[in-house]
């Protein structure tokens, strides 16, 4: 009686440094493109990014704003080329996901972080708005439908990769190497930046792993079989290329975006 292999392993390295390109990416669109070309263009004069923070010598509504606008905007770009994501290879389509991962997770989860704690870019936008606690329940409002939407829509795109009749382990995997490898990214750059302590704890730390908490709940969401679909995705294979990718920008993030960089004008 002829019995099936079981499925070839994913790749480890691959999924970890997939995972470090991912939040690079998410986190150059908030900081660069979202916050720091916005005070480009509002006037600024100075500038200094970071993987923590954009400081600049103005600061307006617009340039806090803006870092959730782009990841928000990215998401979207992300989740339209997984709209036939049957074109791509498994590694290229799980990038994919994990990319809109990040940035509808953190574009929707500051809301909500800034709702509750009254720090961060949103608690900047609604400065000197009154009443003050009305604005911030608002942000609430907005901060968890919205996140939970963020966690169904990259759920149903995670779920073609938990094949039937294997073992739950393959979508834990998957889900929580992310987590784990960005909380790490996060924390080593964060231990760089000028600013101290309080930003690696207040930001680099609480932005990155409580915006990807979503992706905890992926394996329980995915395995209840609550998104339906009949298609599968095969094993990521070892990738070479992808891996030299995460560690140039891994290593490029802690060294040079982790102490920071400065533009003046």
């Amino acid at each position: 009686m002829a019995s099936s292999a079981a499925p070839a392993p994913d790749d480890r390295l691959t999924i970890v440094f997939n995972s470090v390109s991912a939040y690079v990416l998410a986190n150059l669109l908030h900081e660069g493109l979202g916050h720091g070309v916005t005070a480009w263009l509002s006037g600024a004069h100075q500038l200094t990014l970071s993987t923590v923070a954009l400081s600049s010598d103005i600061d307006t509504r617009w340039i806090s704003a803006n870092g959730t606008v782009a990841n928000l905007l990215f998401g979207v770009v992300f989740w339209l080329l997984l709209v036939k994501p049957e074109r791509y290879k498994p590694g290229t389509r799980y990038f994919l996901v994990l990319a809109m991962a990040g940035n509808l997770f953190t574009g929707t989860g500051y809301f909500l972080f800034s709702g509750v704690t009254n720090f961060g870019d949103w608690a900047q936008v609604i400065q000197g708005l009154e009443p003050h606690w009305l604005w911030q329940l608002g942000l609430v409002l907005v901060g968890v439908p919205s996140y939970a939407a963020s966690v169904v829509v990259v759920a149903r795109a995670l779920q073609p990769f938990d094949q039937p009749g294997q073992p739950p382990r393959r979508i834990r995997i998957l889900s929580w190497t992310p987590y784990i490898a960005e909380g790490a990214l996060a924390g080593l750059a964060g231990l760089r930046n000028p600013l101290g302590w309080f930003f690696v704890i207040s930001s680099a730390l609480a932005s990155t792993l409580g915006a990807n908490a979503g992706l905890w709940s992926l394996p329980m969401i995915i395995r209840r079989r609550l998104l339906p679909t009949g298609e599968q995705v095969g094993t990521i294979p070892f990738s070479l290329g992808s891996i030299t990718v995460g560690a140039v920008a891994g290593l490029l993030f802690i060294a040079v975006l982790g102490r920071g960089i400065s533009w003046t004008r």
